[in-house]
């Protein structure tokens, strides 16, 4: 199991997988919006998204867990 955590403060703009989807190593999870930049959130696994945390527009903290990659 890894846990895809946010590199930083911000809202989560757009969510670009779903739960059940496969993933790769490097493939964007999801993007956030902070100080009017998109960072997107890579996975660091290749795996099924087995949760999403997160609802778009959500405000998220540094470090808090975006999707659960098994």
């Amino acid at each position: 199991m890894n846990e895809v955590k946010a590199s930083m403060a911000g809202s989560v703009w757009k969510l670009v997988v779903q739960q059940g989807e496969e993933v790769s190593e490097g493939q964007d999870i999801a993007i956030l919006e902070s100080m009017k930049m998109e960072i997107p959130i890579p996975s660091e696994a290749s795996g099924s998204v087995k949760e999403l945390k997160v609802s778009e527009g959500d405000f998220v903290n540094e470090g808090d867990v975006i999707a659960i990659i098994e």
